[in-house]
């Protein structure tokens, strides 16, 4: 099935190159039955990007989708221009009296600052308070794994000695939980972060259970409120080049990074990356979907309690 986006959306045209099935607004009219309403909270910087990625990674799936993406109010981004913002993005108040199978907040690099030293935490803590009565079941990917564990549990962040960057091994904990279902007992995943949610903490919190873990990047799954929560530790999201970009940016700026781990052939930065995480990546998201979304969420919308603001 496809998803549904809005017309003009530049990632379209990439997407339906790649052969994936992406439905305009003007065919979806014609359509008799309800899709998912899945909102993305897009913090990351280049904005298009993360679009396309994550797009791509929800396409993998029989259900049909509608995204609505979501900026906040409160942060003007520096690296998306205000035009495609203000055309295929609405500010939380516009879509907070709205209900939704499925959130998805972003990564955002902002990691090194205290959780209430960034410029829009306090919108973020209203959208994650608000998520509770209005979405069926919220994904948290990276730093915003991190601010969802920190808001909802407590869970306090631990600044890395350096940066972890590159594609991990994991193993997966308990392949009977649906998340998880139909994961090798292995596979690999890709980090970007100088921070990490504190592991003590989050194995020592009884509402949170840890599905998939690393010896070298740590928790990489946990859940709480079998699934109402769920956090995502590292950017399954991520294309081949990501990793690489963020590198050779890196450079430019004369930070000194390191070399990306298990990426490029031979670690030599001017072969092609190996994609090695797209599998398990579409996996995950497709499980999501259906186990955390699709069966738990009322078949009309309007069945939900509606607490927020009163």
């Amino acid at each position: 099935m496809p998803i549904k986006i809005q017309n003009d959306l530049p990632a379209k045209h990439e997407l339906e190159e790649e052969n994936i099935f992406v439905m305009d607004e003007s065919r979806a009219l014609s359509q008799d039955f309800r899709e998912l309403q899945i909102a993305i909270l897009n913090l990351m910087p280049i904005k298009q990007d993360t679009e396309l990625q994550l797009l791509r990674a929800l396409s993998n799936t029989p259900l049909q989708i509608d995204v609505t993406f979501i900026q906040t109010e409160s942060h003007v981004s520096k690296n998306t221009s205000s035009s495609h913002i203000k055309k295929f993005y609405e500010t939380f108040s516009n879509v907070k009296d709205r209900n939704f199978d499925g959130l998805i907040i972003t990564g955002a690099p902002v990691e090194k600052l205290a959780f209430e030293e960034v410029n829009y935490w306090d919108e973020l803590t209203t959208i994650m308070e608000w998520s509770k009565e209005h979405v069926t079941s919220t994904l948290h990917i990276c730093w915003g794994a991190q601010a969802g564990l920190y808001y909802h549990y407590g869970i306090k962040k631990v600044l890395l000695d350096e940066k972890l960057s590159g594609v991990y091994k994991h193993h997966v904990l308990n392949r009977k939980e649906p998340l998880v279902r139909g994961f090798d007992d292995f596979f690999m995943a890709p980090h970007s972060r100088y921070t990490e949610a504190c592991r003590k903490d989050i194995l020592n919190n009884k509402q949170l259970k840890v599905f998939a873990d690393s010896d070298e990047a740590g928790i990489y799954i946990a859940i709480g409120q079998d699934g109402k929560h769920i956090f995502v530790m590292g950017h399954p999201e991520y294309d081949r080049m990501t990793l690489d970009q963020e590198y050779k940016r890196d450079l430019d700026k004369g930070l000194e990074p390191q070399l990306p781990v298990n990426y490029y052939p031979d670690d030599d930065c001017n072969r092609k990356p190996v994609l090695s995480w797209r599998s398990h990546a579409n996996n995950l998201y497709t499980n999501w979907l259906n186990y955390y979304v699709y069966q738990t969420t009322p078949y009309d919308l309007n069945e939900k309690v509606q607490t927020y603001g009163n």
